[in-house]
């Protein structure tokens, strides 16, 4: 029994942090690092970031695998992708700078902030009426992990939260559309947007001028899912008509987001280089040995992806 974890050592700590975390955790697992996988039919699990199929071997003896990418939208239908059950490897209550993150970008537009910005660069005192949080409503496109911690804080803030999802769900902390006949509605009454979805075929380019104009005049949009959710050019006319008010983007397409692109300087757009969140070694590989001790004794993944979803 072995793990191997594919290009994770290259981007979140090196492989001496990933060895010692899990000699802490599950000393009797020998973890490798490619392209040193060893005799591959030692490998059960593999745990990888951006991986490539074309160039990994078959693991005859593969029971699991564990994504830490953000979408899986890049490898979910490669040709030599293992038939083993395929997991999200996240905090079970979300993370912390995701939520302060989101939270942040949503009480920056809800307070004006990049209006009084723009007038201390006019020396101007600018006193205009200020909207309390009651009065502001906050939409969340997706209610999974990374998004119900930020939705219950801007809730508690007294902000009216609800939340559109692919499917019906029996509870729910806040309001919940679900379905593509109920997008229309909660994005009419949806005065800032946040975007959590997975990108799949169903939600790519959901962000256009059709759903533009569902929103109310002036809405906002804050996008932490993927930058193939928004069209971009739709996104400017919006902005520029004044359908929308602001605009951050912390995913895009491509990235980095080419010097050409309008967005870098357009005044009611935040751009941020996908810097939402950065995950730790330790946060990871805990999640990586609950999951592998819950399959050790009979279990299952505890965040399985559904292949024909793509999330």
């Amino acid at each position: 029994m072995a793990l191997l974890i594919v290009n994770l050592d290259k981007v979140i700590g090196n492989a001496q942090a990933w060895r010692n975390t899990f000699g802490e955790q599950i000393p009797d697992l020998p973890v490798r690092f490619w392209p040193d996988a060893g005799e591959v039919k030692d490998i059960e699990y593999l745990a990888f970031m951006h991986p490539d199929f074309g160039l990994l071997p078959a693991f005859p003896n593969l029971k699991a695998m564990f994504s830490r990418s953000a979408g899986v939208e890049s490898f979910i239908n490669h040709p030599k992708l293992p038939k083993v059950p395929l997991g999200k490897v996240e905090p079970p209550g979300g993370d912390p700078m995701m939520t302060e993150y989101v939270v942040m970008h949503v009480l920056r537009f809800h307070r004006d902030m990049p209006a009084y910005q723009a007038a201390q660069a006019r020396r101007e005192w600018r006193r205009v009426p200020i909207m309390r949080p009651e009065q502001r409503r906050v939409g969340f496109l997706g209610f999974g992990m990374m998004a119900k911690a930020p939705a219950l804080v801007l809730q508690s803030l007294g902000f009216k939260v609800s939340a559109w999802v692919r499917s019906p769900r029996q509870t729910a902390e806040v309001p919940l559309f679900h379905g593509r006949d109920q997008l229309e509605p909660f994005l009419n009454q949806t005065d800032i947007a946040v975007c959590l979805l997975p990108l799949t075929a169903e939600t790519e380019g959901i962000f256009c001028a059709r759903t533009f104009a569902m929103m109310p005049r002036g809405a906002m949009l804050v996008n932490v899912g993927r930058g193939k959710h928004v069209v971009d050019n739709d996104l400017i006319a919006a902005l520029d008509s004044g359908q929308l008010s602001y605009a951050a983007l912390d995913a895009l397409w491509p990235e980095p987001l080419p010097p050409e692109s309008p967005l870098w300087l357009h005044p009611k757009v935040t751009i941020m280089p996908h810097v939402a969140r950065r995950p730790t070694v330790a946060q990871l590989a805990t999640e990586i040995v609950a999951n592998i001790k819950n399959l050790q004794a009979g279990g299952s993944l505890l965040q399985e992806i559904d292949l024909a979803r793509e999330y």
